[in-house]
């Protein structure tokens, strides 16, 4: 009796130790399984944040090359601007040199006329005294 004890002892210890076994290999399984959707979930996260960092060094360069043609650009206006201003200091300046060039030209014109005037009527005395 004692022997079949140990026998069904045995037998029921290698059954358990198979039905651990089956056990074990299925939580490695399981857990092998999880692994792998955790290290895809993980690199699909990586790869996302590998191609955001792409597009953002893409459109830094992208900015940067915009920034340094808005500043060269500026660059270009700002001697515009400066070439304008001094043209139309220029201009002021040949205006107004215009204008007393006019007012000296009437004074001179004027005087002229004014002696003129004056020789005109000194001819028409003298020449009633002749008479």
């Amino acid at each position: 009796m004692m022997s079949q004890t140990m026998k069904r002892y045995q037998t029921k210890q290698s059954v358990q130790r198979d039905l651990q076994e089956v056990r074990r290999k299925e939580i490695q399984q399981l857990c092998s399984q999880l692994n792998v959707l955790l290290v895809n979930k993980m690199n699909g996260r990586v790869e996302g944040a590998y191609i955001n960092q792409k597009k953002l060094q893409s459109h830094t360069r992208q900015l940067q090359y915009n920034s340094a043609n808005l500043q060269k650009q500026s660059e270009q206006w700002l001697k515009l601007l400066d070439n304008f201003n001094e043209a139309l200091k220029e201009i002021g300046d040949v205006s107004n040199w215009a204008k007393s060039l006019e007012d000296e030209l009437t004074k001179i014109s004027h005087t002229l006329a004014y002696a003129y005037k004056g020789e005109v009527e000194q001819n028409q005395s003298n020449d009633l005294i002749l008479e």
